[in-house]
């Protein structure tokens, strides 16, 4: 069996702040007087992983934690063998907890910068925005990708608990889609399919981040296939947020069934204490899955993604080489 490490890959849905090194965020809690639990707790629900990663959050607070993070993200992406990555960073909460909008926004774009031009990843931001929070802060959100289009920011989207409708935000959606910002959003991951249509017809979503729970309704199926829609697949992180009660158990190789294009992503790694290259050994060993339809993952999160035509057929390339 070949090397998952090596496998080039795409990763569409990952949270800057949930990727940081455990002694980078010993070092970042120190600096900044923030008390950092020597273990990470057990999550029994979605709400005390809100809370815990609002903790992770806290720990950046000036402008070289976060260029450090989004330095660092750069080399742990590359060593697992990601060429591309959409990386998902929640500027607008950032600024408004540090009175400084624009600050965290700018210094993760100044260390992706560096640290791809150091380790040779590609890279575009999708800033997100939890339904449960203010729809005047999203406009924040939307404004900050606007103003930050032309340095990377690409994408806007909507997160965190599904019980918090989306419908309030489908202004900031169609100004988003207008003004050329792509929309992807979280939908049926605690929620079920009525939250992954409300995505797609009032948030205009064109990937939908999680998506595990499509099969309860045939006909959305049916219409996701169709359409093409991708789902950022992430099962460690829902093992580990108790939405699914283990790997073996995870609906990916039933989505993978029902012809839907299924990509795989790691969310939150820090948190799950995994690689994007172990996402795809556990899906090896817990699906029996072999190495050409891992590659075939692989291809499905390259085509999904908003890369570049050129460095896609770069990628599909190098999956060629590392199949052969």
């Amino acid at each position: 069996m070949r090397d998952l490490s090596l496998l080039p890959k795409a990763h569409l849905h990952v949270h800057l702040e949930s990727t940081i090194r455990p002694d980078t965020l010993r070092d970042l809690g120190e600096s900044n007087g923030v008390d950092v639990p020597a273990e990470q707790p057990v999550f029994d629900g979605f709400r005390a992983f809100g809370d815990y990663n609002g903790l992770l959050r806290s720990c950046l607070q000036r402008p070289e934690d976060f260029e450090r993070v989004a330095r660092e993200f750069c080399e742990d992406q590359v060593a697992e063998g990601v060429r591309y990555a959409e990386v998902t960073f929640t500027a607008a909460s950032h600024g408004e907890r540090l009175g400084e909008p624009d600050m965290p926004l700018a210094s993760v774009l100044k260390g992706l910068s560096a640290g791809a031009a150091e380790h040779g990843l590609h890279w575009r931001v999708i800033l997100d925005h939890s339904r449960r929070r203010s729809v005047e802060r999203a406009r924040l959100t939307l404004d900050l990708a606007r103003r930050y289009a032309g340095d990377g920011v690409f994408a806007i989207g909507l997160a965190g608990e599904e019980k918090y409708p989306l419908a309030p935000f489908a202004g900031i959606c169609d100004e988003a889609g207008e003004a050329g910002l792509r929309l992807i959003h979280h939908a049926g991951e605690d929620a079920g399919p009525d939250s992954i249509r409300e995505a797609l017809d009032v948030g205009r979503a064109e990937r939908i981040g999680h998506g595990i729970r499509i099969l309860e309704d045939v006909a959305l199926v049916a219409e996701v296939r169709e359409r093409g829609i991708a789902l950022e697949v992430c099962p460690s992180s829902n093992v580990t947020l108790g939405l699914v009660p283990s790997f073996e158990e995870h609906p990916l190789p039933r989505l993978v069934d029902a012809g839907l294009v299924v990509t795989l992503s790691t969310d939150v790694p820090s948190i799950t204490g995994t690689t994007l290259a172990d996402e795809f050994l556990r899906t090896r060993e817990a699906f029996a899955y072999d190495d050409l339809a891992l590659a075939g993952l692989a291809r499905a999160s390259v085509d999904a993604s908003f890369a570049p035509a050129e460095l896609k057929r770069s990628i599909h390339a190098e999956i060629d080489t590392w199949l052969a």
